[in-house]
């Protein structure tokens, strides 16, 4: 994995755009997919010179209003739009996962529902026991990439195992720090698998949403549970992820017998 993260990004989503879609009139049999060069260029107000530049990593210093003018013309979403600023103005970087104060552990603790603390390289850092009961996925030390796309469990814990994989790998752009060398360990390990590759060369970008996730578990039965996402002030990364039942509903009497 090369360390030209703006400019591979920029060819991977020039290589999604239709001219059509971007509005650009094509005479003829294109010979590249997507957009080109110079059509991107055109379409972002910028000379093709410069956007070599970019791609090949040259330049890696746009402006805040070039880097807007391309996420238009990229037509890229909020979630996209962010992650390509993120590439094009690094935050000085953390050195490090943020600590699990024992404040935070004392309120996973207090929930009878699972839950359980990530940072953004999707290590598992501190879980409740009704987590680590929903499954060994969400144990401390484990790492969610790892575990969706290595293990037999997640593969018969989803019933959209192909879903939740798509998710994982997308919502991992979105978050890693890719300058983290862990972080760069981890993704050159996971390109060893066919289908983490394909996903991740796809260079989809999309946080982790807050809905309704479906579960096969061995003893339980079939779980229906709202994933929520929630952030913790002062911990760079640092996320707690929470599974609720509907109230009175069987997902949540399966899951009390469960824990």
């Amino acid at each position: 994995m090369g360390d030209n993260l703006l400019g591979d990004f920029l060819k991977a989503r020039r290589a999604r755009v239709r001219a059509d879609e971007a509005g650009v009139t094509s005479y003829g049999r294109r010979r590249v997919p997507g957009l080109r060069r110079d059509e991107l260029a055109g379409l972002a107000g910028v000379s093709v010179h410069y956007l070599t530049r970019l791609e090949q990593g040259i330049d890696r210093n746009p402006s805040g209003q070039v880097v807007a003018a391309l996420a238009a013309a990229l037509r890229l979403d909020r979630d996209e739009t962010a992650h390509l600023r993120s590439l094009a103005f690094p935050a000085p970087s953390g050195g490090g996962p943020g600590d699990v104060g024992e404040d935070v552990r004392q309120l996973l603790d207090s929930w009878s529902h699972p839950a359980y603390v990530r940072d953004r390289r999707f290590d598992v850092l501190a879980a409740n026991k009704a987590g680590q009961m929903l499954s060994a996925l969400y144990r401390p030390g484990q790492n969610l990439v790892r575990g969706i796309f290595r293990t037999a469990e997640a593969r018969t814990l989803f019933p959209d195992w192909a879903d939740v994989a798509g998710q994982t790998a997308s919502a991992l752009r979105a978050e890693a720090d890719q300058r983290d060398p862990a972080t760069r360990a981890l993704i050159e390990s996971m390109r060893a698998d066919s289908g983490f590759r394909a996903l991740w060369d796809d260079n989809d970008v999309h946080r982790m949403s807050n809905e309704i996730k479906h579960f096969d578990h061995p003893s339980a039965g079939p779980l229906s549970l709202r994933r929520q996402a929630l952030t913790i002030a002062g911990a760079d990364g640092l996320v707690i992820i929470t599974y609720q039942a509907e109230p009175g509903s069987p997902s949540a009497l399966a899951l009390s017998r469960l824990v």
